[in-house]
């Protein structure tokens, strides 16, 4: 489980005096404490898990635009770590490659032939590629190879 690990890492990032890392290893145990308190009772799977840290990632890397954009490079550097951290909690990522194949292999599977089918693919390709690849670089790919 992640809480395990984070728990260790913290004391690690502690131990070491990593501020920038200790603050998204708390951030990581907060959004953890949350998501167990909004589903009392049941198990929290390794996919709530993922989710949880790809919408973690993809808000900090909306904050670190937004910083961007603002020249507020301090801030946009400290989201940017904090995206990094969270992020090698995350399974390994697949390459452009390994997910078009597994884009076309699924569109095989599923018979669909046209964009039509989109939403089919996407939801099929969503689950499969779930935590190894960004849902828009999947889009991006099905779209393109529907089109």
């Amino acid at each position: 489980m992640l809480t395990e690990t984070i728990n260790e890492a913290i004391k690690q990032a502690m131990l070491q005096k990593e501020k920038e890392k200790l603050n998204a290893l708390r951030a990581i145990k907060s959004e953890l404490l949350l998501l167990k308190a909004d589903n009392p009772g049941t198990e929290i799977t390794e996919e709530m898990e993922i989710k949880m840290l790809q919408r973690m990632i993809k808000q900090r890397k909306e904050a670190a635009e937004t910083y961007k954009s603002q020249n507020r490079e301090d801030l946009y550097k400290e989201e940017s770590q904090q995206a990094e951290v969270i992020a090698s909690y995350l399974p390994a990522q697949l390459s452009e490659a390994e997910i078009e194949a597994a884009i076309r292999q699924i569109i095989a599977e599923s018979g669909v032939t046209d964009i039509k089918g989109m939403g089919k693919v996407m939801g099929l390709a969503s689950k499969a590629l779930a935590g190894k690849a960004e849902n828009k670089i999947i889009a991006d790919k099905v779209k393109a190879m529907l089109s």
